[in-house]
């Protein structure tokens, strides 16, 4: 996808000066080596009658401090499987090794440069020679490599924790998974834009309004109350309203104002939007981390989030073009929306442009591939 001009948080009171946008571990291992596998393989996948147990260790054999409990370790692993940890232990490259969740970090290098000084480990015991390596620790990494976690515990691991820095609060996967349709809200300073979407990612409708009294002054509540309440009475009813979130990096006074408006007007729309909260302790409002948004998309260049202009403008002829367009726009509206698009080409009307991606982000990283 080319580069799209920068987006300077238009409409947003030429925020580009005023304001940073801000800114999502990693996938399973990448497949050890043939023999490193195969020699794995040989371990790990026996009948189930025959596969090893998880070995916890018996607190009568080891003192936690201790490093040398006698051979209590090369008797905790038959014979087999002291082979197939050895064989990781001392073939396995840095890489490889930090394809185990327990050797990441400085216990890989360790390993390594113990090898290399001292040659191929002999033993179990051996391994607690290893800075870091107390009696434990080594039980749970020989584990570890005997049964390593499978790809798709890791990936949904993964995925679940991603979310988790995506989207704010935390929600029971169930009600994810069970969202009909969402409104999907961005404002800026001097406008707010919803689209609401449902499931099926067809667009309901797709508005923005201008809030031009927000900005001025000095902050009145009963002004930011009658706009944004205007703005609300115009929003459909949905499962859940999503907030655009932005990183905000305050580097001096002069961004202060706008950063105050933004926390303003999200606590305004989380506390009038969430009505039955009081009663059933129910978010319904949940903040979408920007960036998240942008890297999904792939708009992003380093930490700057581009404009997703020109990504709408393709969904809308895609909706026309193609018999099943990755985003669905009413045949009744389709000529209001691109009406409406237009119109705003002239302008940076970011925020209409961008309720919308968030709505189509939403529902391919939170709905559509959370498992439950």
């Amino acid at each position: 996808m080319g580069l799209r001009e920068p987006r300077a948080l238009p409409g947003r009171m030429s925020v580009g000066s005023l304001l940073v946008a801000g800114g999502r571990g990693r996938c399973f291992p990448v497949p050890l080596r043939s023999s490193l596998f195969q020699a794995l393989h040989s371990s790990c996948c026996w009948k189930k009658s025959a596969a090893p147990k998880k070995i916890t260790p018996n607190a009568a054999f080891y003192d936690e401090n201790t490093k040398e409990p006698g051979n209590a370790l090369d008797k905790l692993f038959s014979s087999e499987q002291q082979a197939s940890i050895l064989h990781v232990l001392n073939t396995a490259s840095n890489k490889e090794l930090e394809a185990f969740r327990l050797l990441r970090g400085r216990k890989s290098v360790n390993i390594i440069e113990h090898r290399e000084k001292f040659g191929p480990f002999q033993n179990l015991e051996s391994l607690m020679n290893v800075p870091l390596f107390q009696y434990k620790t080594t039980i749970q990494v020989c584990n570890s490599i005997l049964c390593p976690e499978t790809g798709g515990k890791k990936r949904k691991f993964q995925d679940n924790r991603l979310l988790r820095k995506l989207i704010k609060p935390e929600i029971e996967r169930e009600r994810f998974k069970a969202v009909d349709s969402i409104v999907s809200i961005v404002f800026g300073t001097r406008r707010v834009a919803w689209a609401h979407v449902d499931r099926k990612l067809a667009v309901l409708d797709w508005q923005q309004n201008e809030c031009c009294q927000l900005m001025k002054g000095t902050y009145i509540s009963s002004v930011y109350l009658q706009e944004i309440s205007s703005v609300i009475s115009k929003m459909p009813k949905a499962d859940f309203y999503v907030l655009e979130k932005i990183g905000f990096s305050v580097q001096n006074s002069s961004r202060f104002p706008v950063v105050l408006h933004f926390h303003i007007m999200e606590a305004m729309l989380y506390a009038l939007l969430n009505k039955t909260f009081a009663q059933d302790g129910q978010h319904q409002v949940l903040s979408m981390n920007r960036n998240g948004v942008g890297k999904h998309f792939e708009l992003m260049i380093g930490d700057t989030r581009t404009s997703g202009k020109e990504l709408v403008k393709q969904f809308l002829s895609e909706s026309v073009l193609k018999e099943q367009p990755r985003v669905v726009f009413p045949p009744e509206k389709i000529v209001l929306y691109r009406h409406m698009f237009s119109s705003t080409e002239q302008h940076r009307a970011e925020e209409l442009y961008d309720s919308l991606l968030q709505a189509v982000a939403f529902y391919e990283l939170a709905v559509f591939d959370t498992e439950p």
